[in-house]
């Protein structure tokens, strides 16, 4: 695959994986890792830029007595991922054409 298709789908699944719950990096690298390799090195600049771009927002809070961050979806990430369902549909409308 693509190395810039994958960066952009790999922001994409990470803003997937905290939809529902707020997580920190190792789970959010087991959850991904079952559909696409991704390591702590790729994914902490991911949750990096996407902190930037305000559509993650993070806070800490202790587990089995350790201060542990945890990263939790804004509205804006929320709106990320409903306009890539929308690029997807374009894309695919693209590669049904290709692939006719």
């Amino acid at each position: 695959m693509d190395a810039q298709l994958k960066k952009g789908l790999l922001d994409l699944m990470v803003l997937a994986s905290l939809k529902y719950n707020d997580s920190y990096g190792y789970k959010i690298i087991q959850d991904i890792s079952s559909i696409m390799d991704i390591s702590e090195s790729t994914l902490y600049p991911i949750l990096k830029r996407l902190e930037k771009q305000t559509l993650v927002k993070t806070y800490n809070a202790t587990h089995n007595s350790r201060i542990r961050k945890y990263y939790q979806i804004t509205a804006s990430g929320n709106d990320k991922l409903s306009q890539s369902n929308e690029d997807f549909q374009e894309i695919k409308r693209l590669y049904d054409f290709i692939l006719r």
